[in-house]
């Protein structure tokens, strides 16, 4: 959960690296800091904080030297200080260290250590790695061996950055389970744990691979594999994102510009090659067993794709919670793990996937994230189309994930002949009308949302209710709630109002119900009378027209008529519109949400 940037250039190294962090501010942290080469001395400034407040204390960019290497740390081992802010040093200051990740074998590394004689400053994990490449240096070692020794003693995830005094102009890094990419440029060259950072200098990338190692200097990297030294020739990729799709566009906050994006999201995921539908299909149909695996929001859009595949295509697929994967599935041989995740490098689903794979199953993936760890763990990786995501919380990744399994469905259904071509065209001609539909409702729903949230900004806790293919999106609905507004919510599917949660309402309780077209929406009329019955408030989402609906609620947002199928992708926006005003309301900060980080690389 933490944030890498590193250069190694012809121009002064701190700017650059303070402007790469604050470009990775979003994937959350509670420390910030610098460390550059100069006159074969280490400068360091770090602190606890937000990177502003550090700079404005410590005036980060103003250290010399044209090499060095930032980072923001999110707390796993230690408690936020400036002793446990990265990055490391050895006890003599000559090496220093940014690394994120977890080293599981730290307690025993560390106590080695101690034995050796070397003092620890920090309660982090992290330390012990700038304490063993001194130590094999002290060995004769030279300085990369002596990065490829430490690699090789080390357990656990990492991505690393490393500076040694002795070595200006010279960045060694490696990757085991951690994302890390390499930016050239004409006289520079960089690293960093996400493309955003590094794009106002260059799209020309590499993305490491697990067990690789690589020396930087000006506009030059050599990557080999850790344990034999090995040369590995590596695809420069050319990344079609500019700078500018990384910032705010004018918006207030990431989160808003990233929602009123969702069309173009939509669009673009639209251009999925047939081919690759074609390949997923045969794998999927050829599966003993379906597991669609993913957390938080992925896995909404996992029950989507559930709902989608079965009523469909007659699929069936279990939709499992990444971290309980393990817990309460049995991969086999024959079975196929569908493993879903935003960033490609969530720590939870890519336990999944290698659980998966130890048992014989076969792992493909859909990720918004080219060359991300699960991408290379599967048989095929199948990628959305949303752009860079900033904001932590997700929006147009889900609606990008849902555009293409609805797709795969699509595909499936008729390959399998449980539509016909007739049907299939009308959905595939109303699925790519979505984007001009989503644009619409956005333009329309974004005022009265925002009324909605100023009229509900005290609640304490709210409910959501849906049917069907509704009721993932009444839990993404709810998620969102939690993660922006900072509002108690649950999610229920309405035929379980009377097993229990209809306890909890009392007069003035909101329920937000989804009333989505297709079969279950005389049951939905029903269960929001239930609420009202109790006392409640009900806000109801509902198709333009329904007069019905009208009648028995006390606000309706209304939405344009679309096929049952197609409605998460209509349904959701004034959930994440609603969420983002009630939390821009209440004083938070929509695009870093307390406690929580965009990619979630630790278990």
């Amino acid at each position: 959960m933490c944030g890498i940037i590193g250069y190694a250039g012809t121009e002064k190294a701190a700017p650059l690296i303070l402007d790469g962090l604050k470009r990775l501010e979003y994937r959350g942290y509670d420390s910030a800091g610098i460390a550059t080469v100069s006159d074969n001395e280490l400068q360091i400034k770090k602190d606890q904080g937000k990177i502003d407040e550090i700079n404005n204390e410590l005036t980060l960019s103003d250290m010399n030297g044209n090499t060095g290497i930032g980072h923001t740390r999110w707390a796993t081992h230690g408690a936020p200080s400036q002793n446990n802010a990265h990055p490391h040093t050895d006890n003599e200051n000559k090496i220093a260290v940014v690394h994120n990740g977890i080293i599981e074998n730290y307690s025993e590394l560390r106590e080695f250590l101690v034995g050796e004689g070397y003092e620890f400053q920090s309660e982090t994990d992290t330390e012990v790695i700038p304490h063993l490449v001194d130590h094999f240096m002290n060995q004769g070692k030279k300085f990369e061996d002596a990065v490829r020794n430490t690699a090789a003693r080390l357990e656990g995830s990492y991505a690393l950055a490393i500076t040694f005094v002795g070595e200006p102009g010279k960045l060694v890094i490696v990757r085991e389970q951690s994302p890390l990419i390499v930016g050239l440029g004409a006289d520079e060259s960089l690293v960093a744990s996400d493309i955003p950072a590094i794009l106002p200098h260059t799209k020309r990338v590499i993305i490491l691979d697990d067990g690789e190692m690589g020396v930087l200097t000006a506009g030059n990297v050599e990557i080999t594999r850790v344990e034999s030294g090995e040369t590995v020739e590596k695809e420069i990729q050319e990344v079609d994102w500019s700078p500018e799709m990384a910032e705010k566009g004018g918006h207030p906050h990431f989160m808003l510009k990233e929602i009123l994006e969702q069309p173009d999201a939509i669009q673009n995921t639209l251009r999925v090659p047939e081919g690759e539908l074609g390949e997923l299909s045969k794998i999927l149909e050829k599966a003993d067993h379906i597991y669609l695996v993913a957390c938080g929001t992925s896995h909404h859009a996992a029950l989507v794709g559930k709902y989608a595949l079965a009523k469909l295509a007659d699929v069936s697929a279990e939709a499992i919670i990444s971290s309980e994967f393990q817990e309460s599935c049995v991969p086999k041989e024959g079975d196929v793990v569908f493993a879903i995740s935003q960033s490609g490098e969530t720590a939870d689903t890519l336990k999944a996937v290698r659980v998966a794979i130890e048992n014989g199953a076969k792992v493909v993936s859909l990720t918004n994230v080219v060359g991300s760890s699960i991408t290379r763990l599967s048989e095929l990786s199948c990628l959305t189309r949303a752009g860079p995501e900033i904001g932590v919380a997700a929006t147009k990744t889900f609606v990008s994930q849902i555009t293409y399994l609805l797709l795969l469905a699509f595909h499936m259904a008729r390959k399998r002949g449980q539509i016909s071509g007739e049907e299939f065209n009308d959905m595939a001609n109303q699925l790519r009308g979505l984007p001009d539909i989503t644009r619409e409702v956005l333009d329309e729903v974004n005022t009265q949302t925002k009324k909605i949230g100023e009229e509900y900004t005290d609640i304490k806790r709210g409910y959501f209710i849906g049917r069907g293919i509704g009721f993932p999106t009444a839990m993404e609905g709810s998620l969102k709630l939690k993660e922006i507004a900072y509002v108690h919510s649950g999610a229920y599917p309405a035929g379980e109002l009377k097993h229990g949660p209809l306890a909890l309402v009392e007069p003035g309780t909101l329920v937000i119900a989804l009333v989505t077209p297709g079969p279950a929406r005389e049951r939905m009329i029903g269960n929001i009378e239930e609420v009202r019955a109790r006392g409640g408030k009900v806000l109801t989402l509902a198709p333009e027209g329904d007069k019905e609906v009208k009648e028995h609620v006390e606000e309706v947002i209304s939405l344009p008529q679309v096929l049952e199928i197609l409605s998460p992708l209509v349904y959701v926006l004034p959930l994440q519109l609603l969420a983002y005003h009630m939390g821009v309301d209440r004083g938070h900060d929509p695009d870093k949400p307390r406690h929580l980080a965009k990619s979630v690389t630790v278990e």
